[in-house]
């Protein structure tokens, strides 16, 4: 997808208008992008854009958005968010991608709390779908966590979407990535201990996520990053509530178990984790066993 040139203006006010996109109110921000809530002009429709300021980007940041826009503009599934344009200033890039009402999964989290066994197992295959994707182009997110998982349609009819590729690369199988990135509590430990990684990182991460699901927060914490590894390193297991791990499938803690392997090599891989019990079974709950 080729950007489409636009002038130069003036980014200070809001709303302000890109090509056919009326910026209306900002829905997130990081040191080199704001994420607008925006409407088409022509036809009133909702979307978001992503606007990326390409002064602030260093070579590993220009690097991640090269392989975003690739990928991005390459796929079309449910479950990855969709780029409709892009748009390019002198000093900006802009995304246009499709809205999702329905927020992201840390505040349907914060919302509604923990979620029963049965809907993280829908959420989980929604995101395996969505991963299968990524695996299938080579594609690491290194950044996956419920604030990057965007959600549409309504509570009962929830469609989860990848979303936010700003640390994405390609990494080809065999190979390993050096570059320490991501959000520490959803950041697997070889990358918070300066190791070499490769594609297991996001399960690690996919392993937090079904573990916040299911418990409310995320599995590990600690006010640093080498108090976080530490408490990672010094669990014996997982730190399931006493109230609700009784309740919880042995199928459902052996997956979410093996995706926080602290071991890469004993983590579970895509395919493992794509073909685990837990997400083929129809029944989940002990009284289905």
């Amino acid at each position: 997808m080729e950007p489409q040139a636009m002038a130069a203006m003036p980014y200070l006010l809001e709303p302000f208008t890109i090509g056919d996109y009326l910026l209306k109110s900002k829905l997130r921000e990081s040191s080199v992008s704001i994420v607008w809530k925006a409407e088409t002009k022509s036809s009133g429709e909702e979307v978001a854009v992503k606007q990326v300021f390409l002064s602030k980007l260093n070579k590993h940041l220009a690097n991640c958005l090269d392989c975003e826009l690739n990928f991005l503009s390459s796929v079309n599934h449910p479950n990855i968010i969709r780029l409709l344009q892009v748009l390019q200033s002198e000093s900006c890039l802009f995304l246009v991608l499709e809205f999702c009402a329905g927020g992201n999964l840390t505040s349907y989290i914060r919302r509604y709390g923990r979620v029963q066994e049965q809907l993280a197992r829908r959420f989980m295959q929604q995101l395996g779908a969505g991963l299968e994707v990524l695996q299938s182009h080579h594609i690491i997110h290194r950044d996956l966590k419920p604030e990057n998982i965007l959600l549409l349609g309504s509570k009962d009819d929830l469609v989860l979407k990848i979303a936010d590729f700003g640390l994405s690369r390609s990494l080809d199988p065999g190979n390993y990535a050096q570059t320490v990135c991501g959000s520490p509590l959803y950041m697997a430990p070889e990358v918070l201990q300066f190791q070499s990684y490769d594609e297991k990182v996001d399960m690690w991460s996919l392993g937090a996520i079904l573990f916040e699901l299911l418990n409310g927060l995320p599995p590990f914490h600690g006010r640093t990053s080498v108090q976080l590894l530490q408490n990672i390193k010094s669990s014996t297991c997982l730190p399931f509530s006493k109230l609700i791990l009784p309740r919880l499938h042995p199928d459902c803690v052996d997956m979410c178990s093996r995706l926080l392997s602290v071991n890469p090599v004993d983590r579970l891989s895509f395919q493992e984790f794509y073909q685990h019990r837990f997400l083929r079974k129809k029944g989940m709950g002990k009284q289905n066993k």
